[in-house]
Parts: structure tokens; sequence; C-alpha cells
């Protein structure tokens, strides 16, 4: 796809269309009626300017030196005078018709907007049916009726609407009417309008046809570390902000949580093979041999001024082998950073080992998106723990049960039941619940709960027997602030509202640091509450009432 265009948006009901496919033209400018070329002109004004003002400049010395009165002129120095005050207003208009136009397209540019955004109606639905009869006025303009019937009939590719039409949101509007028309299949209940199209294109989504409402509820004030976090989170659960936001409550009553960042390192692990095993072992002992450690990272690090190589770790399989990359990535959660480095490192090795066939950039030794024992051991991304101590009274009155019981439900549930499982990382009662609704919240990529979501809780009683002592282990927390979905208005949104938008350019990689040391104390809110529902008999009786609706769906239909 193409890169992203600076296009004004233009809605599909305007009266005035692009001829499909879209021929970009420039609008017309001051300098197409020179009757030369703008070089020649440019230079012929420049020279002309300082020769005349160099003549001006020597005649005034002369005057001077001669006691000439200076309003004396001759016929040639005020032809001198006259082609300098020209070529001034010339020079003048060339360097500041732009800077001024700039600012006179900019305003038409936003009153357009406004307008357009004011005038936009509600897209009526789309027929359901090929054989149905289209309603009238089913698209904006036959123009458009016809790029639907090419995109159908398979004429013009989906994915090339965007590049051809040069707006985002007519694209999608029209894609969106040739699937319903391919599938016989109603859309209706999709949203189209609302959303900028323009911010996903060659960043987050191909091919949209509308977006997905999901709803985003607070948890907090989340005190840790002596700061207050109001915690968003973006999930379709009933009781998971309400029982996170009880177990704010109670590290708050206690003087809240604490988080230590333990490691923060992406990893990426390509797969290469040679003809032996000999040939194998001579480059995993050449990369993992500390001499050579600093030429691997400067190859490395040359990817990017925030990637900085760490580790290197193989691991072998007959004659291939398996090469762990870990590197810390700035604020971005850097899988294509690392992966640059990467790429870069596996270019420099193939001097030296020819014979070295790659296989992947990629071969799950990373491991990415996918539970792995090396990532629970090793860590991937982020690796924080998080603690607090909650008295006897706050368990009592806000939590509803007893140390006693939260101990030794923890015990027999999370630690025990989940080793009878053979569980992987998931020692924990849901961290997934609060990592996934944060990250949606906030822009991650959802795939990486996965590995995120590795917790292992821990529960035990101190000061003798009387308050509880609660820990969360995440060894590999994968988020950033910038880049991918963090990009987007809403997702910025809650980022700035935990105050980690963006890069921190004073301390770079802090920003991604802090959200990780969040995400982990909102985990810690979470297994508190739950542990302490289960523990009262309360989980039951808590999903009846708020996880149930009493909505009659049996009068809601969409008709196919």
């Amino acid at each position: 796809m193409e890169p992203r265009r600076n296009i004004p948006p233009r809605h599909p009901n305007s009266a005035v269309k692009k001829p499909f496919p879209a021929t970009q033209t420039s609008p017309p400018k001051a300098s197409d009626a020179l009757p030369l070329p703008l070089y020649l002109t440019n230079g012929i004004f420049f020279t002309l300017f300082f020769s005349v003002a160099y003549y001006l400049l020597h005649r005034w010395r002369d005057k001077i030196r001669s006691s000439t009165p200076l309003h004396v002129v001759t016929l040639s120095e005020l032809l001198a005078i006259v082609s300098l005050i020209a070529s001034f207003i010339y020079l003048l208009g060339f360097f500041g018709i732009d800077f001024v136009q700039s600012f006179i397209s900019r305003s038409e540019i936003d009153i357009d907007n406004d307008i357009l955004e004011s005038d936009r109606q509600p897209c009526s639905a789309f027929p359901a049916k090929l054989n149905s009869p289209a309603p009238e006025n089913s698209m904006a303009t036959e123009e458009d009726e016809e790029i639907v019937k090419s995109v159908v009939s398979g004429k013009t590719p989906s994915y090339s609407l965007e590049m051809k039409l040069g707006d985002c949101f007519r694209a999608a509007s029209i894609r969106r009417e040739a699937v319903q028309r391919t599938t016989e299949r109603s859309l209706l209940g999709l949203p189209l309008e609302g959303f900028d199209y323009d911010s996903i294109l060659g960043q987050c989504c191909e091919m949209p046809i509308g977006y997905v409402q999901i709803p985003v509820g607070i948890a907090g004030p989340l005190l840790l570390n002596g700061c207050e976090y109001t915690v968003p989170m973006a999930t379709t659960e009933g009781c998971l902000v309400a029982s996170t936001n009880r177990g704010c409550k109670a590290i708050y009553s206690c003087g809240g949580a604490t988080g230590i960042l333990l490691k923060d390192s992406m990893t990426r692990a390509p797969v290469v093979r040679f003809s032996t095993a000999k040939r194998a072992s001579d480059l995993k002992f050449f990369l993992e041999d500390p001499m050579n450690f600093e030429t691997l990272a400067l190859m490395f690090n040359k990817s990017s001024r925030f990637a900085r190589l760490q580790r290197v770790h193989c691991a072998m399989a007959g004659k291939n082998l398996y090469i762990r990359f870990s590197c810390s990535t700035g604020d971005a959660m850097g899988m294509n950073m690392v992966s640059k480095g990467v790429q870069n490192v596996l270019d420099f090795l193939q001097c030296d080992f020819p014979d070295m066939d790659v296989i992947g950039i990629s071969g799950n030794f990373c491991s990415d998106k996918k539970p792995a024992a090396v990532n629970w051991i090793e860590g991937r991304g982020k690796s924080v723990v998080c603690e607090a101590t909650i008295t006897e009274d706050v368990v009592k009155k806000v939590l509803k049960t007893t140390v006693a019981a939260l101990v030794e439900l923890n015990m027999l549930k999370n630690l025990t039941g989940s080793a009878v499982a053979g569980a992987l990382g998931g020692f924990n009662a849901h961290a997934a619940n609060i990592v996934s609704a944060v990250f949606i919240a906030t822009g991650q990529d959802p795939a990486q709960n996965i590995e995120s979501s590795h917790c292992i809780t821990m529960m035990e009683a101190v000061n003798n027997g009387r308050d509880l002592h609660i820990s969360v282990t995440m060894p590999c927390i994968e988020v950033g602030t910038v880049g991918g979905g963090t990009q987007l208005a809403s997702q910025s949104a809650c980022l700035n509202l935990l105050g980690v938008k963006g890069a921190n350019k004073e301390s770079p990689g802090s920003n991604s640091r802090l959200l990780a040391t969040i995400i982990a104390g909102s985990v810690l809110a979470g297994e508190l509450s739950l542990m302490s529902a289960i523990a009262a008999g309360q989980l039951v009786k808590s999903h009846m009432k708020y996880n149930r609706s009493s909505r009659d769906m049996s009068n809601i239909v969409i008709k196919d």
C-alpha cells in the first residue's frame, strides 16, 4: 500500500467527484503565468538585484567623495533604482507568497472540513441481497455506484480503493457496500461514520468497512509508588471494571502498592541452517563469545537510535541454530525495531558464514504471541513485580473476607490448581482480564496478551497473621507508548489519562516502563478483588447482578 497522502477528507455525498481512477491534479500556481521557467526567472531577478545594488552603492560612494548631492541622479541611476525596486518586489513575492497561501489554504480546508462534518448524515442501510432492488440513492452518485459494481465484479481490487480515490472514508463506504452485495448480508449495526480512516491507512488496518464499539470504563485511583492513576479499561465483561475498582480502593486504603521494573528487553530469534551441526555450533560459539559482543552490538544498534543490544542467546536443534537477540527499544513496543537490528546482524554474519541459510527472521524461540517457557523464565518486554500489604480491617470491611481464607484459596487455586492443570505462566486468577482491557484501551497489540498475562500471584499472612501481603510477578509485559494503535485518537486519549502518551524525550523508554508498571498494579487490584469474591462466595451473585442482561433480544432481529 502506498504511503499515506495528505489529502483533505471529502464526504461521499459531495457534489464534485474525482473521475475513477482518480487523477491527481495540482492547483494552478502564480508561476504558471511566467514566460520563462521558474528557475530561470529566479536567476535573472537574483542577478539583477545584486548587480544594481552593487552599482548604486558604488555610485553613492563616488558622490560622497566628489561632494555631489545624492538627490541628483542620472538616467542610468534612475533605471538602476527602478530595477532594484522591481527585483525586490519579485523576490519578496517569491519567498512570501507560499507562506501566505499556506495559511489561506489551511483555513479554507478547516472551514470545508467543519462544513462537511456538520452536513454529514448517517448512511442509510444498504440492500442486503444482490437480487433485492437497490433503494433509490443508495450510493452518493452514479460514479460511486459504478465503482461498487467494478469491485463486486472483480475488475477493481478492493484493497486499491484508498490509493485510487484519495479519500479513505469514501473508499470504506464503497467497500462496505460491495461486501454487502457480495455476501448478501447486511452490515446494519456496524458503525461507519465518526472514525478517522486516514489515521489507520498504512498503519493499523487494511480494507476497513467500519469500526467496532467497545465501552471504556475507569478503575481507580490506583495508588502506585506514591502516585495516583486512573486506569482506562476497554471491555464488554460486566463486573470486571467494578471488581478492579474495588481492589484499587483496598490498596489505596492501605497506603498504596509498590511496583518494581526488573528488566526491559524485547526479543527476536531467527532460525538459520547449516550443512552440518559442526558449522552451526561454530556460529553459536562465535555469537556467545563476549569478545564479539561489541561488534554485534554495533551492527545491531545502527537500525535505530533507541535500539540497544543487550544479549545474544543461542539454542541448537541438530544443524539448525536459533539465535535469540534481546534489546531495549525505548518507548516503542519494539518488534519492528528489533527485527531490523537482527537483519543487520544476519547480513553481517553472512560474510564470515557464507554457508549460513537464513530460514526465517523469526524461529519461535522469541517467543511472540505464544505461551512459552522461555518467556516465563527469561522474560520478554517489561518484567515487573508489584506488591501491597492489606490490613486485616480492610480485608474484612472492603473485601468482605478474611486473611486466612485468602491465603488458603491462593495456595489451592492459583498455585496447586494451576500446577495440576499443567499451566504455563498461569498461576493467577484472571490477570489476562485486566491486561486485555488495558491493552485495548491504550492501543497495544491484543494478541500479545498471551505472554503479557503470564503472572504468578502470591499471598502470605504477615504481622502475626493479621495482615495480607499480596504480590504479582509478571515477566513479559509487552507494551509501548508510540507506534501502532497508540497513535489513534481514542487510544492516545487513554494514554494521556495515564500520563504516558507518546515518547519521553527526557528519558527515552520511561513512559512505556511506567505503563507496564501501571498494568501490573492494575492486575494486583484485580487479583485481590476476584480472589476475595471467590473466598466470600460472592462471585456468582455479583456476576448474576452485573454480567447478565435483562434486555429482551427476541424482538431485535436484523433481517438478512
